[in-house]
């Protein structure tokens, strides 16, 4: 059974996105069997994990139930891949009458046993697609950056959290809150980790020991059709993220161990 990890905020420009890529690609390169699911209609996670612009089958096909997901998953360097456009932001999942925050679900059950783990990159709103990877996940990922814009909406954040809690998946684990773009020299990242642990607190998780400090790589890997890891491994921020992976090994794995049992 896969651990499926969703990385999400209803915000956008946090590094929601290049956290995924980062999950998905750094977990491919230790040998791990990595699907990337696209839930963004901006179709970025594509993009960073090298999957080339051509015309394929997406996500929202599957969805639909007019593609199945076997057909639907593209292969790349970094695992593989279900793929988004634009058409999901107009995606008429809300018509569906009964059972519809698991469509996700029952969509990717066909093959969710032939990964170790699946990623899931959210769009930057608090929408059905949200509710529906959050219905499936294992853990909860909510990166966010240092500035103060990022602390707006978190209490509608923590409610989402809750309701699905109590009425979805009783077993999402929010494993935690990744502060991005971080400089612990500044004042305003200080008083974010401050806010951020707050919250943390309210959702039983906590911040993540490990901060995500700026770095041009991660912006220019995907132009190069790379993974962070091998563009520029010596940037400071792969070097976080290197360092996040290690972070969170231990209680990916126990979850995994724990199936196993």
């Amino acid at each position: 059974m896969s651990i499926i990890i969703t990385v999400s905020n209803q915000k956008g420009g946090v590094g929601k996105t290049t956290t995924s890529a980062a999950l998905a690609s750094g977990l491919s390169l230790t040998g791990q069997k990595v699907l990337g699911i696209d839930l963004d209609p901006q179709g970025n996670l594509g993009f960073c994990l090298g999957a080339g612009m051509d015309n394929h089958d997406t996500i929202l096909d599957v969805l639909k139930g007019t593609v199945p997901v076997q057909q639907a998953i593209l292969k790349t360097e970094y695992g593989d891949l279900l793929v988004s456009d634009i058409t999901l932001s107009n995606n008429g999942l809300e018509n569906i009458q009964t059972r519809r925050e698991y469509i996700l679900k029952n969509a990717i059950q066909p093959v969710i046993h032939n990964y170790d783990y699946i990623i899931i990159d959210t769009p930057p709103a608090l929408n059905l697609l949200t509710v529906n990877a959050y219905s499936v996940s294992d853990f909860l990922i909510i990166p966010m950056a240092s500035d103060i814009l990022s602390l707006v909406g978190l209490a509608q954040l923590k409610e989402t959290i809750e309701t699905v809690r109590d009425t979805y998946n009783p077993g999402l684990n929010v494993l935690g809150i990744l502060l991005t773009r971080y400089n612990p020299r500044t004042l305003l990242s200080r008083d974010v980790l401050e806010m951020a642990e707050q919250l943390a607190s309210q959702i039983h998780s906590r911040v993540f020991e490990t901060k995500i400090r700026s770095g041009v790589a991660v912006a220019e890997a995907p132009a190069h059709g790379e993974s962070i890891f091998s563009y520029n491994p010596r940037s400071s921020a792969v070097q976080d993220y290197l360092a996040f992976l290690d972070e969170i090994a231990p209680e990916i794995h126990l979850k995994e161990v724990t199936d196993n049992g």
